[in-house]
């Protein structure tokens, strides 16, 4: 979901130079099922225009109605929707809207806490209770630092509590540069991931190559950094050439990502891990148990957007420890 401030924090830094308000919603709580969980916001702007969305669509036309008053007043609101009578489909949403107007040592303090991939906190306070409380607001939790979203709120304990502890933006390193990591990175940044691309100097690309990708790395695999990778990064191993794939190995070989993906069949994974055992003898379990080859789920894929999808399908299924199976087939709700 941090991929998502990033884009409503951009989005008001647009509303603030236009002169036009702002209002955050966020789904603080819920009963039943939803199309998303509590923690997801919405940016609303004071012209109609919105950044975001808490759910599949039916519930933000009520909150973009609901927020109006607060343009005028600038009391935040508890807003309660109930999908059951309504479509059927949701369940029942509590909803905190409130003026946004963070302040700039707001805005450098979580710039800087995207910039060090650091993990940081949410709180709302809120009450079951529809209507107007002017004592109701979210706070941002930066290491020892806490900002509200708005002047004047205090953090009230005494108050209903909605904390949510955020990740870095999820990063996905793609090594390699033909036309299949161009649509692997592609797909991956429509997915709200962070792409850096890995290419060799000789294969004369750029980050403009490849759309939606935030950094390009013209490096040789003996330059190669393992600084850039962390805990929410995943690797896909896709040069096209077996002696750089196995050069690239050796040289990401004490990092820890959570995923590392090798494109190819299964004899060249073999032959490629054999090698790379013979260079590098001392290699962990915990190392060889983050490698995933041949890269992707089996869902008949077969052109370059099709194996995109079945990449970023195992990624998300390793990353939230989950076995892929048809929703069909699974017993009681989706989300846990």
């Amino acid at each position: 979901m941090t991929h998502e401030l990033k884009n409503i924090i951009r989005a008001f830094k647009v509303a603030k130079e236009k002169k036009q308000k702002t209002v955050l919603a966020t789904v603080v709580a819920l009963e039943g099922s939803s199309y998303r969980r509590p923690g997801v916001r919405m940016l609303i702007r004071e012209d109609g225009k919105r950044t975001g969305a808490v759910s599949g669509g039916c519930v933000e036309k009520e909150i973009i109605r609901q927020a109006q008053s607060i343009f005028s007043d600038d009391m935040p609101k508890m807003m309660v929707y109930d999908g059951r009578y309504r479509l059927g489909c949701e369940g029942v949403l509590y909803i905190l809207i409130e003026p946004f107007v963070p302040s700039p040592a707001f805005l450098d303090a979580f710039n800087d806490v995207l910039n060090n991939r650091a993990q940081f906190n949410i709180v709302s306070t809120f009450t079951k209770e529809e209507g107007n409380h002017s004592d109701l607001g979210s706070f941002f939790i930066f290491g020892e630092e806490k900002f509200a979203v708005r002047p004047g709120v205090v953090l009230d304990n005494k108050r209903t509590l909605f904390e949510q502890e955020m990740n870095p933006c999820f990063k996905l390193v793609i090594i390699g540069a033909e036309h299949d990591a161009v649509q692997l990175c592609s797909f991956a940044s429509l997915a709200g991931w962070e792409v850096t691309i890995v290419a060799a100097a000789a294969e004369e690309k750029s980050i403009n190559d490849f759309p939606g990708a935030s950094l390009f790395l013209a490096e040789e695999p003996e330059m190669l950094s393992i600084k850039l990778i962390d805990k929410q990064t995943a690797i896909v191993l896709m040069t096209h050439s077996y002696v750089r794939d196995l050069k690239y190995l050796l040289a990401i070989k004490k990092s820890r990502p959570i995923y590392l993906g090798l494109l190819g069949p299964t004899q060249r994974r073999e032959k490629l891990l054999n090698e790379f055992i013979e260079h590098y003898p001392e290699v962990s379990d915990t190392f060889l148990d983050i490698i995933h080859g041949p890269a992707g789920l089996d869902i008949g894929a077969e052109t370059a957007q099709e194996i995109a999808l079945a990449i970023l399908s195992e990624i998300l299924s390793v990353t939230r420890n989950k076995e892929p199976i048809m929703l069909k087939n699974k017993q009681g709700r989706i989300h846990t």
